[in-house]
């Protein structure tokens, strides 16, 4: 009774804007292509199959829909649009809101360096066992689907990049977050097909591009000079739900604590 009446007034006083919409549509089809990739991955091992890649190959209108899917994702990403979070379009020009001061602060600049090197050297281990056979294709196709995942887990609840390097106030202020694609799709490396090194490269290109923009136009990444990062400017209020979600998880956990407390009575 008493958690149905929380989540009761959690729904009542929170609305979920459109770009948090969007996020939540991505991870549900992102987390069904997961699930349908591993089912099958599992199955294909059973019965002595080495890869779910000819069982994918075998129905290409569904490969290139999903191949489709993820392109114009990127495509989109190299354009401004309402429906996409502030923390990849303050790059634009339209979004670049003069504060009137000319300090340029990002404390989180050096971080991203210390992500690129935990990144590459982690992904580096799938690939050095992929190459010497004991990782197949099907898994390095499973390791990006789940990363593509974990991906809207880190926008949409818990971003361990945020918490544990870059220290940034949320995703709008983010210094890597068009950095996302090119994680994702950093196991499609060792996978030698078409279809998977197209989606590998646009992911580079949009790094490229978002690289460039940064060391040409530092001021649009900075909230100090770039009032378009400001709270009262954002568009997607992600942290509120993050902490109606967070504050969700502490009055369960002190529920469940007082509940035992009393039993043990």
């Amino acid at each position: 009774m008493w958690i149905e009446q929380l989540k009761k007034k959690l729904v009542r006083n929170s609305k979920i804007t459109t770009v948090s919409f969007v996020h939540y549509i991505r991870l549900f089809y992102r987390s069904v292509i997961f699930v349908v990739l591993l089912v099958c991955y599992v199955v294909d091992r059973v019965h002595g199959k080495e890869t779910i890649l000819a069982r994918m190959e075998s129905i290409p209108a569904l490969l290139w829909i999903v191949w489709a899917i993820f392109v114009l994702e990127m495509i989109g990403r190299f354009f401004p649009s309402v429906t996409e979070s502030p923390g990849c379009q303050k790059q634009f020009a339209k979004n670049y809101i003069k504060s009137g001061k000319t300090e340029i602060k990002i404390q989180d600049n050096n971080a991203s360096v210390l992500v690129l090197m935990i990144w590459i050297s982690f992904n580096l281990i799938f690939g050095g066992l992929h190459m010497l056979g004991i990782l197949d294709d099907g898994i390095m196709i499973l390791l990006c689907s789940a990363y593509s995942v974990c991906d809207m887990i880190c926008i949409l609840f818990f971003c361990p990049f945020q918490s544990w390097f870059m220290k940034n106030k949320c995703c709008g202020t983010c210094r890597i977050y068009n950095w996302d694609y090119a994680m994702m799709f950093t196991p499609l490396l060792f996978v030698e097909k078409t279809y998977t090194w197209t989606l590998l490269a646009l992911s580079l290109i949009l790094v490229i591009r978002w690289e460039l923009t940064f060391y040409r136009h530092p001021e649009r990444f900075s909230e100090n000079t770039n009032d378009y990062l400001k709270c009262a400017n954002c568009n997607e209020k992600l942290c509120a739900h993050k902490n109606q979600l967070h504050s969700l998880w502490k009055q369960v956990e002190a529920y469940k604590s007082k509940r035992k407390h009393q039993l043990e009575k």
